[in-house]
């Protein structure tokens, strides 16, 4: 087979397969998934508040959030909340539907220098005493934030330091607030499991995934665009976790010094299907397309059986239950997509809403991320190109308090 280069060879399935086992030796989100996570539920059953406000920004909340969309109906009686802009009138408001006094807070920073979130537990800071009764950190073990919980003796949970921000869902991170949420966090990490032994041992997850990261390199001059087109309003935290997964992991230099570029975009179905799918459909092919359709709502309500005057005519829709019309609608989309036979699309079908199934997707997601780091030879675990910006914020901040 004729590999088109780009001042690299395009290595083999084995020898990409050698190198990210390799990785399990010095980077952390593979390892996570074996975790002990009795020290987190033990926790979790302690937390009487009825608010738990998650500080934190980018990796620190986008996992969790994920998740918690997902799967918000099966959750207890507490509300999450997520903290992270510095937007004050969206903190403002955010912050007013929130009880300070019957609150716990959880401040994530891996590095213990996040600005917005330190920004915000300082304004929290000076609303409500927070003590060991009302906040917990998570962070790594010799950072700042560190010493601020050592001092007001607050529960602390560590980051591995080998654990990247964006791979970080599975650490204490997203299970502690999700466990005090009342989800199932082994079940969540079984899922990681599946997969994860289904690709080291080489089985059915290794073929699809290294199927489709070489497609994605091999084909990235043509296809930079990635899409996400998922048909179901669950999904939306997803697709928010997926962008920064794949933008912040894959838009990098490689070893030759050249700019690689995956962008990734993600779609709600069927709402994207009156904006963007035209775009798709008829403008530039330089899109790939993964649908991800719920097989199993577990939600029976239908349409009811009601004729309006005047559109008489979608009376065909009656008695049709919802989670029935979602699906025909994703896979009438599907099909006219392939029916081009030009705009590369696969499809991802998750059989239950549950903790176990979603982590299936989100895990095979990372190492998807991570064969593609591997492929196109980049350093998918570092972010360079944020690194100035926050210098330059600093100084600018620091030359106003002069």
């Amino acid at each position: 087979m004729q590999y088109k280069k780009n001042f690299y060879q395009i290595k083999s399935n084995d020898e990409i397969f050698s190198k990210i086992e390799k990785e399990k030796e010095y980077i952390g989100y593979y390892n996570l998934i074996y975790q002990d996570t009795s020290e987190i539920k033990e926790f979790a059953k302690g937390v009487k508040q009825k608010h738990v406000v998650v500080l934190g920004i980018g990796g620190s909340s986008l996992g969790t959030y994920a998740i918690h969309k997902f799967l918000q109906h099966k959750e207890n009686s507490k509300k999450l909340h997520f903290l992270e802009s510095t937007d004050p009138i969206d903190m403002y408001y955010k912050i007013s539907k929130i009880d300070l006094n019957d609150a716990l807070f959880i401040v994530i920073s891996k590095s213990g220098t996040t600005i917005e979130t330190i920004s915000i537990l300082k304004y929290i800071s000076s609303k409500v005493l927070l003590d060991s009764k009302n906040c917990v950190v998570i962070t790594e073990d010799d950072s700042k934030l560190n010493d601020f919980a050592i001092h007001h003796d607050m529960k602390r949970f560590f980051i591995p330091k080998d654990v990247g921000g964006r791979f970080s869902v599975f650490s204490a991170v997203g299970l502690l607030p999700l466990c005090i949420m009342g989800l199932d966090v082994d079940e969540i990490l079984s899922g990681c499991k599946e997969v994860s032994e289904s690709y080291f041992s080489k089985n059915g997850y290794y073929e699809e995934i290294m199927q489709k990261a070489r497609f994605m390199v091999e084909n990235k001059h043509r296809f930079n665009i990635n899409v996400i087109f998922s048909y179901s309003s669950l999904l939306e935290g997803f697709n928010k976790w997926y962008i920064q997964l794949w933008g912040e992991s894959l838009g990098k230099k490689n070893i030759n010094g050249t700019k690689q570029a995956l962008t990734p975009i993600g779609l709600l179905g069927p709402i994207d299907q009156h904006s963007f799918l035209q775009l798709i459909i008829d403008g530039k092919r330089d899109k790939t397309v993964t649908f991800i359709k719920i097989e199993d709502f577990e939600n029976d309500v239908k349409i009811p059986d009601v004729s309006l005057v005047g559109i008489e005519e979608l009376d065909y829709v009656n008695n049709i239950p919802f989670k029935e019309l979602i699906n025909k609608q994703a896979d009438a989309t599907i099909e006219s997509i392939e029916s081009f036979r030009d705009i590369p699309c696969d499809v991802i079908t998750i059989y239950k809403v549950d903790e176990y199934n979603l982590a299936k997707l989100m895990f095979s997601y990372q190492l998807l991320t991570s064969v593609v780091g591997k492929f196109v030879q980049i350093n998918t675990y570092d972010q360079p190109g944020v690194e100035a910006g926050k210098i330059i914020l600093k100084e600018k901040l620091q030359g106003d308090g002069e």
